[in-house]
């Protein structure tokens, strides 16, 4: 076996080859006679998106015609629930998607529990789940297991054999799909499962600014939103330790800048004028803070959000939370916080997301002062309500506090909390050095040292957005639009 002219070794491939008849063992192997499909309506992003979601047909046959119920320019946007990140880039390659005159088709391998598919990514999704946690829990395990794992173990050519293999476990659910399709994966599975099937038109949106042979799937086009990962990627560099590798050829891999929402890009102008407006004329400064899929990095928010409450109650800052679908996480903050119990100060917005995208509108529209002052947290049972609500109230946030991950390339200012494994050090690093970001603050304590610096100078906040409205012009922002552009072609 070869990846990108690159032999493997029969030990690796021989392992690979163990893994799939260990999951075919576990889940059993549904590859013939594959399923049936239909195109349904999402409840949430339906309507300002286009989105159509691809759900399996049970009472469907041979003769019922997938390929009659396909729009007239379909583009399929292929992931897996996988915490937050995945669905938020697959949201923003249908943000571009819609723009640009194609209806987006949701198709996620992590969504049918009758399928060896979903199976195999809810087993090893589950233990990625574990691991964010416990490595925030425990340091010694983060430092000896988890960032080792994230940073070189995943970076391994030999890692890429044992997903090859599991992804041809994952191939059921094409049967129906015609396969000159356009396709974009925004996580690798169903990139690779997508080629094993003999889709002709896939483009693989590689994630992160760290390269690792985790993300590739030969035979699609590797898109990638940094110089830094393209030349990673290209060369191979450091994917078998000090080796000097065959690289990926020139035709396979295209730098296309950060995968961001047409609604987000669009409006870049107008949404750094009202930031700058705030900042400096003494509003309230607002802090959206994004707790992820897994739940990780509790306590720290904790701390954060003590930190600006003095603001807060002198109207100087107000605070969005938004707990995605964890509502344990916000139960645990307000032990840990007391004064988030005060209805007065706190306010939810849970599980009514009519209520929720109206919240967002004033927040953009300055109609009241409600979305100016307190503390409002979201929680949402729905996945897509979960996800789709920080791209909404993001356009209305003056600093955006996350992690390093997929958010590190939206173009609104941000304050980078610790990250959750090793490769999303580099989001930090690009989004500091374009200058839409600050570094990343490992400790609570300089995170918090942080906010006492914006808050008393409104020039940081300007500055960024400065720099996001000069990244626009760069291009640096139109990811998702080339990305759908290079699926259509292929």
């Amino acid at each position: 076996m070869q990846i990108f002219g690159n032999e493997i070794s029969k030990k690796d491939y021989n392992k690979a080859c163990k893994s799939q008849k260990k999951w075919i063992k576990k889940f059993g192997d549904d590859r013939e006679p594959g399923y049936h499909l239909s195109l349904v309506d999402n409840e949430v992003i339906t309507g300002p998106l286009g989105v159509k979601n691809i759900v399996i047909n049970e009472n469907a046959t041979d003769d019922s015609g997938f390929k009659t119920q396909l729009p007239e320019k379909p583009i399929i946007i292929g992931n897996i629930r996988m915490g937050f990140g995945h669905y938020r880039i697959s949201m923003a390659m249908a943000s571009a998607a819609h723009s640009l005159g194609y209806t987006p088709l949701w198709l996620d391998l992590n969504s049918f529990p009758q399928t060896t598919c979903t199976k195999i990514i809810s087993a090893q999704n589950d233990l990625y789940s574990l691991g964010s946690r416990l490595s925030q829990k425990h340091p010694l395990f983060n430092k000896l297991v988890w960032e080792p794992m994230n940073y070189e173990g995943f970076k391994k050519l030999s890692y890429n054999v044992g997903d090859q293999k599991n992804a041809e476990l994952m191939t059921s659910v094409f049967k129906d799909i015609p396969k000159d399709t356009p396709l974009i994966g925004t996580h690798v599975w169903p990139s690779q499962a997508a080629v094993h099937a003999g889709m002709t038109k896939v483009v693989n949106a590689i994630p992160d600014n760290w390269p690792m042979a985790l993300h590739l799937s030969e035979g699609a086009l590797h898109t990638v939103q940094t110089y830094n990962t393209y030349y990673g990627y290209r060369s191979l560099h450091g994917f078998r330790g000090k080796e000097v590798l065959k690289p990926i050829p020139k035709n396979d891999i295209v730098y296309t800048g950060h995968y961001i929402d047409d609604e987000l890009v669009r409006n870049i102008e107008d949404d750094c004028a009202k930031r700058i407006d705030r900042a400096t004329n003494g509003k309230p400064v607002r802090f959206l803070l994004t707790i992820g899929g897994a739940g990780a990095q509790g306590e720290f928010f904790a701390k954060i959000i003590k930190a600006l409450l003095p603001y807060v109650n002198q109207k100087k800052a107000c605070i969005y939370v938004n707990c995605g679908d964890y509502s344990s996480v916000w139960e645990l903050l307000k032990k840990s916080i007391p004064e988030l119990n005060n209805d007065g100060l706190c306010h939810t917005h849970f599980n009514d997301w009519k209520s929720e995208c109206e919240f967002s509108e004033k927040a953009l529209s300055y109609t009241d002062d409600f979305s100016s002052n307190g503390i409002h947290v979201f929680c949402n049972k729905d996945i897509f309500g979960a996800v789709y609500i920080t791209n909404l109230l993001m356009r209305a946030t003056d600093i955006l506090i996350t992690k390093p991950s997929e958010l590190a390339f939206y173009p609104v200012p941000k304050l980078f909390i610790r990250r959750v494994g090793g490769h999303e050090m580099w989001g930090a690093i690009h989004s500091a050095e374009i200058g839409d970001g600050t570094q990343e603050c490992e400790t609570p304590e300089y995170a918090c040292s942080m906010i006492e610096m914006i808050m008393n100078d409104p020039s940081i906040i300007e500055n960024m957005c400065n720099c996001i409205i000069r990244n626009k012009k760069d291009g640096i922002y139109d990811g998702a639009y080339n990305a759908v552009k290079l699926a259509a072609a292929r």
